[in-house]
């Protein structure tokens, strides 16, 4: 049971959880606009999210909330290193093209953890945080899986990606309620500026938006459109239960396998209706 418990932990510390996640919304992507990625492509943003979020989580900016896993960072530290070179070895097999639309994406997340602008980060800049990473994945699993399949970015993809955008900024909220008491006033995050109940409305009113905005696409997929919904509801349901208190893998393993749900309900759909 003790071995099991470890492996749980280094599962969700080492950021495997939030990599399938992000590679649930990439497929997401595949199967709503009938794609074909190239499979390199799934195996560079697997490694590559292990490797941003670790810099990310553990670079000295990141606080006191990290501090406890000083004993297993070393092992992260390793295992990083290694999707890391991983991620090199595949980013040989994308088109210059992917690779170029993927480094501004990464250029993101490197500027999110390093401290470049008078020794601030992008996460250190007040109420910046969330639409950096929002922004982030929406771009990874909407508009770079596109251009990757050599597809012209139309408006539907234009309003798939302010809807992942949104659904994005929803799955963080629950992280940020979650680490109120550690982090520091000068992030300016959302419960710190706007308090966890008006926070709460906020979220609720962005998944409404996000759900609505598929009505004004010009293709609408049936099995998207209600396994969007129901995604919605339960993003807006998962930010209303959390609070400062939470249990302690509440965000960082149930908030976060939302998008893996969305993928395996929206499969599900697809092989009912169509």
């Amino acid at each position: 049971m003790k071995a099991l418990k470890s492996l749980f932990e280094f599962y969700i510390n080492s950021s495997i959880h939030v990599a399938l996640a992000v590679l649930a919304l990439v497929h997401i992507t595949v199967l709503e606009f009938d794609i074909e990625l190239p499979k390199a492509y799934n195996f560079f943003v697997f490694f590559g999210t292990i490797t941003g979020y670790n810099l990310v989580k553990y670079a000295p900016v990141a606080g006191l909330h990290h501090r406890s896993l000083t004993k297993s960072l070393k092992t992260i530290q390793v295992f990083s290193l290694l999707c890391f070179v991983v991620l090199v070895y595949f980013s040989f097999q994308l088109s210059l093209q992917t690779l170029l639309y993927s480094g501004l994406f990464g250029l993101l997340t490197l500027l999110y953890a390093i401290p470049v602008f008078k020794s601030k980060s992008l996460r250190t800049i007040k109420g910046l945080k969330i639409f950096v990473v929002a922004l982030v994945w929406a771009g990874v699993t909407v508009t770079v899986p596109l251009l990757a399949a050599q597809e012209s970015l139309s408006g539907d993809s234009w309003v798939t990606f302010i809807q992942r955008f949104f659904l994005v900024i929803a799955l963080i909220v629950p992280f940020e309620i979650r680490d109120l008491p550690y982090d520091n006033s000068i992030l300016g995050t959302m419960p710190q500026l706007l308090g966890v109940v008006a926070t709460n409305v906020l979220v609720t009113g962005l998944t409404g938006i996000a759900f609505i905005l598929e009505a004004f696409k010009d293709v609408v997929s049936y099995p998207y459109a209600i396994s969007l919904l129901l995604i919605c509801l339960l993003t807006a349901c998962a930010t209303f239960f959390a609070d400062k208190n939470q249990p302690k893998y509440y965000a960082s393993f149930w908030v976060e396998g939302i998008p893996i749900l969305w993928l395996a309900v929206f499969v599900l759909l697809r092989g009912v209706l169509l």
